[in-house]
């Protein structure tokens, strides 16, 4: 199952139906029926359509419960990426090869990458999530934290109803509402869906083929390049500048040749611009991200879930197991949100005070770095939140 929000491809329109949430949800469900029928829907298919809607409670839990991305990269990646799923990877690499060649050749997304996010968010098809989902998707829009990313989803849910490709009772996937093999959200399946095996149909739960080339597919609609690479593992020089390292700075492969930095893996693709991505800082393993790299944080926004899943999909494409190399030490959960506090009273935006390194908070980091005369790496220690 995936462990983190999906983000849909969707922008979503702006308008006053968004803001509808919270209140009775009998009275909110009965609003979303009026504006089904309002979208031309037929009365009587939105009646039944919405008959067994209940709000589930457990879905609220897990969306306040997302611990597992405080995480550093190195233990996540051990936690999630075991023998077992690279020796699944390789089965599933040659079972399903002919659906592998159409991906590439139609979407120009390679084995390893597809194997990686279907390893990573459903152990290959078996812990597909037991959400019901038009429960999950009604609890979220009717919350509201998030309603304008799960208000659309209910209507596309509605959708793929009337085609036949989902059942509202009985169609169960991720707390977040994303269904089938690859965890897609209803509106990506509405406008990436593709039926691989030609049985008319798109089931993402119970058909590798049509699972595989709908992620394929999705990808490729948020911006893959084909024949490019995404990360590559790198050995840094000790006497770098760290602060022309994270994901905001860009450099052609050859420059970054150029200032020391060699491959680990393959050849350094020297005219794509790449960005040198230290998840542990100077003294943890290294990456160079080229463009490839960014269309992962379309699928999920967790910079720890993002660099595992292109990492573990470098794996099932032969590289080496990464370099751990030795660290300095992180700061626990209790100590992260006293870093984001501090950060937040300095002027800086770290979004919600939450323990979780995320973009923001790194940027932040990296700032308070250079500016304390530290190595800008953007890796937080005890050292700098005792300087802050």
């Amino acid at each position: 199952m995936r462990f983190a929000l999906a983000f849909t491809l969707s922008l979503f329109a702006a308008g006053t139906a968004l803001a509808q949430c919270g209140g009775s949800f009998s009275s909110f469900v009965d609003g979303l029926k009026s504006e089904a029928v309002s979208k031309g829907h037929d009365s009587a298919t939105v009646d039944a359509f919405f008959r067994t809607a209940q709000q589930d409670q457990r879905t609220l839990r897990a969306d306040r419960a997302q611990g597992v991305f405080k995480m550093p990269f190195t233990d996540f990646a051990r936690r999630v990426i075991s023998q077992n799923r690279m020796d699944n990877g390789r089965r599933n690499a040659e079972r399903y090869a002919n659906v592998f060649a159409v991906a590439e050749r139609d979407y120009g997304v390679p084995a390893g990458v597809l194997l990686a996010f279907w390893a990573l968010e459903t152990d290959y098809g078996a812990v597909q999530g037991d959400f019901n989902t038009l429960n999950s998707l009604v609890t979220l829009a009717h919350d509201c934290r998030r309603p304008e990313l799960f208000r659309p989803q209910i209507f596309a849910a509605l959708e793929l109803y009337e085609n036949g490709n989902f059942d509202p009772a009985r169609t169960t996937g991720a707390w977040a509402g994303e269904i089938g093999m690859v965890q897609m959200l209803p509106e990506d399946i509405l406008t990436r869906g593709v039926d691989g095996d030609g049985d008319n149909h798109v089931y993402l739960k119970t058909s590798a083929p049509d699972a595989l080339l709908s992620g394929a597919n999705m990808l490729k609609g948020l911006g893959w390049r084909a024949g490019e690479p995404w990360l590559q593992e790198v050995s840094v020089p000790g006497d770098l500048n760290w602060y022309e390292t994270g994901l905001s700075v860009k450099k052609t492969g050859r420059d970054w040749a150029a200032l020391g930095v060699t491959p680990r893996w393959g050849q350094i693709s020297s005219n794509l611009p790449a960005a040198l991505i230290l998840p542990q800082g100077q003294k943890g393993p290294a990456f160079l991200a080229y463009p490839n790299f960014d269309v992962y944080f379309e699928w999920n926004q967790s910079f720890v879930y993002v660099t595992t899943a292109a990492y573990f999909a470098t794996r099932l494409s032969g590289a080496p197991v990464f370099d751990a190399g030795n660290p300095e030490p992180g700061l626990n959960d209790a100590q992260m949100k006293q870093l984001q506090q501090k950060l937040a009273a300095r002027g800086y935006d770290v979004g919600k005070i939450d323990g979780i390194l995320g973009a923001r908070t790194r940027a932040a980091v990296r700032e308070e770095q250079r500016r304390l005369g530290m190595p800008a790496d953007a890796w937080p220690t005890p050292a700098l939140l005792a300087k802050l």
